[in-house]
This record gives C-alpha cells, structure tokens and sequence, in this order.
C-alpha cells in the first residue's frame, strides 16, 4: 500500500495541476445546517460505536436521508414543532405504504394504501409508550387535505382510513388522524416494503413465535410452529400475512404485528444490540435510506433527542394496542366509548392498561421466560361485538401535555393489545 503524502506534497501537486475545469454550478447547501447534521451524527454514534466507525457512518447516515415532507394544520398552514419539544411528550406517525414503493418486484400495485397506521405517543416523563394501531378498513371521516400537486380536496365524510394516503399522501393521514383523535401530531413518516427488509436485515433479524405452521400463498411467508428468527423477505411477508393468521382480517394481522413489534422491542433494547457498533450504525442507516420523513422529523438533532426520550422506558411499559372498533357492514368502526377512554388517556398523559386479550391473530406463548408476566387471556369470542354504539366522532381536542396526574386508566376487556414484555405467539388461521 502506497504511502500517503504529507499537506506540503499535496499542495505542490494542486498547484502542478493547473486550475481546476468547471462543469457548472453546484447546489448550495447551508455549510452550518451540514456541519451541524455531521456533528450530531457522530457524537450519536461515537457514544455507543467508537471512533473508527462514527467518521464514517456520520456522513453516510446523513446522505441517506430522504426527502421529507411537509406536514400542516388544518388551515394549511406549516407544522412547526417548538425547540423544546422533546423535553415533554411527543406523538410520531407512521404509515406503513403497501405500494412497493416503484420495486418492480412487488408487482404494479396501483393505489398507494397506508395498510399500517399507527401512532406512537412516548409520555413527558418518558417512562411510558403506547403505540395505537388503526385497522385498515375502519371507516372515519377524512378531512379537506392538502394535494401534493397544488389545491387540496375536498373533505370526506365516511372513507376506509387506508384511503387517506393515496388520497392526500401522509400529510392527508396525520390530519386524519387527529381528527379521529383530537391529539397533535407533529412528526411523521411512511416506510415502504423495502424499508421493513432492511430495518429487519439491521437487527440481524426478529425472533417470533409461531403456535402452528403458517404458508400464506397471498404473501410468501412459510413459517414452521415454534421459534423462528426472521428477517427480510420473510420478516415482510409476516407482517403482511392476513389470510395466514387468526380469523384471516386485518383484525388478526395487527395482533400478529404486535407479537412481531414487541419481540423487535426486546430485540433492540437487548445488551447484544445495544453494544453491537454493526447493528446500531445498520439500524440507523436502514431507518433513514428506507423511511419518508416529515420535515419536522427530518433532522438529526430531532432523531437523537427522541432516541434519548425512548432508550430508558422499560419494555413491561411500552404498550401496544388496537384502536377500539366493532364491525359495520364491510369494515370496522370505532367504539365511542373505549375510543374516547383510550385517547383522552393520551391526551392527559397518562398510561393505560390492557385487560382484554390479545386479539384474534395471538395468544400466550407457553415458553415464555420464568418471570415475565403472563398474557391476559380472556376468551376471545369468534367475531367481534356486534354494533352498539354509534360511530365515534372527534375526540375532545387537546395538546399532548402533561396535565394527568399520572394514574394509569384501565381499558376495557374488549380493547386488545399486548405490552412488549409480554411474550406472545402467531396463532396460524383457524378459518
């Protein structure tokens, strides 16, 4: 290997060169935004990697991430998140796009669905973390939100909510959602299907339990009954699969994430990960190559300070829960009720608890590990509840603030969830 010049060689062979030739003007970008973005980058990965890795993976994080895009409030205005906003609670967005994103290996997808909505909130004193999961095919109303292309469309009164995202792109399903909930939703993204590859390629993949063999043609996944580590297109094909789990809806296919999502929490709170420069810097860099961000989001010092507010929440408080709904014709509606409960308690800051099951595509994993606490498992009825209630509207409107005395609200046997301490299983469809 070649020796490396000294500084006064290299500027006896830049003079020697004569001027440099132009090939037009390049882009100019802010050098303190872009020293800044490199900094904070480093000292991120400095504090768990060590020097020799961060130089590097600084700068390719920071070229990785993606256009982001801009959210607004319901008077079209821009979402501005305070500086200080990671010091108390937070909401964060994530749509998950069943579109391909233009991979020509999906197929031609057509429509732009978010088949995976859930909203994150992480509590002002961050020792709490509730992640809601919306069905799919339950009906609400959509508001008048903003075209991409210019104008904005016009307001829905009764729409799937997987419509919102090809109807007005992920600004349209933020305002959706906080219709829906009456909660603030400053940050957001959406991943597609190559971006749920690799996030599960970075963590060296997600180990998940599996009550009986599971072979979803619709899908690919082909899974045998026990403990199985996937990743990739296996990992994709899992978190897909409706027609593999439970009663075959959408219904079953969020229980199924949730066994999925809780054992990735575990995964990555665990010392192997945590102390694992390779699968934090992958991690990092398959989050930002992977996932379309909201302006608000779309920065290093906003990553970091969330990633701080989350790294010490114990796994037994991260919650994971269904939306309330009841069926309704061809989809699924909200149950009042249990709907305002769950997001006044998010409103209010407070944590809640499940005491319903943990939905038609899980259940309890018999080897679970001596001390966990157990799965709560009531008998879960072949359907859903009729309908007994009227479609919720609005929730009352309120901040994310920090106003609840901290008690936790109980939530009622019908609402299903798991939290990511509780060791749980796919339960194959049952037809």
């Amino acid at each position: 290997m070649s020796e490396m010049p000294t500084r006064a060689q290299a500027r006896a062979q830049e003079k020697s060169a004569g001027p440099a030739v132009r090939h037009g003007r390049l882009k100019r970008h802010h050098p303190l935004k872009a020293l800044l973005k490199i900094f904070v980058a480093v000292i991120a990965v400095v504090g768990v990697t060590g020097v020799s890795l961060a130089a590097y993976a600084a700068v390719d994080v920071v070229a990785g991430v993606k256009k982001s895009v801009k959210l607004v409030d319901t008077k079209g205005n821009t979402v501005t998140p305070g500086i200080g906003a990671m010091n108390g609670a937070f909401n964060v967005l994530l749509a998950g796009s069943d579109s391909g994103g233009g991979n020509a290996a999906y197929g031609d997808r057509g429509e732009n669905l978010n088949d995976v909505t859930m909203l994150l909130h992480v509590s002002a004193d961050h020792k709490n973390a509730t992640v809601v999961s919306f069905p799919r095919d339950m009906y609400v109303s959509i508001p008048s939100c903003p075209d991409p292309k210019g104008g904005s469309f016009d307001a829905m009164s009764r729409q799937k909510i997987n419509n919102s995202l090809s109807y007005g792109g992920l600004a349209c399903t933020v305002l959706t959602v906080e219709k829906l909930t009456g909660m603030d939703i400053p940050y957001a993204g959406v991943i597609q299907f190559d971006g749920v590859i690799e996030m599960s390629n970075a963590v060296g993949g997600v180990p998940v339990c599996v009550a009986g063999d599971i072979e979803d043609p619709y899908t690919g996944l082909d899974v045998k009954a026990g403990q199985n580590v996937l990743q990739g297109s296996q990992a994709l094909a899992f978190l897909r699969t409706r027609h593999g789990v439970g009663d075959g809806s959408d219904l079953g296919r969020i229980s199924n994430q949730q066994v999925f999502l809780s054992s990735l929490v575990r995964t990555i709170k665990s010392a192997d990960v945590l102390s694992n420069p390779v699968k934090l810097y992958g991690l990092a860099k398959a989050a930002t190559s992977n996932i379309t961000l909201s302006d608000s989001l779309n920065n290093p010092t906003t990553i970091v300070s969330m990633a701080l507010a989350l790294k010490n929440i114990d796994i037994s408080k991260v919650v994971f829960v269904q939306y309330p709904n009841h069926y309704q014709g061809d989809g699924v509606v909200p149950t009042t009720d249990a709907a305002q409960q769950l997001t006044e308690a998010l409103t209010n800051d407070q944590p809640v608890t499940l005491t319903g099951n943990t939905g038609v595509g899980s259940e309890a994993d018999p080897n679970a590990p001596a001390g966990q606490a157990p799965v709560t498992q009531a008998p879960a009825p072949a359907t859903q509840a009729p309908a007994t209630q009227a479609p919720a509207t609005q929730a009352p409107t309120a901040g994310t603030g920090s106003t609840g005395d901290g008690s936790s609200v109980t939530l009622p046997s019908d609402v299903h969830g798991q939290t990511a301490a509780q060791y749980t299983c796919s339960k194959p469809f049952s037809g």
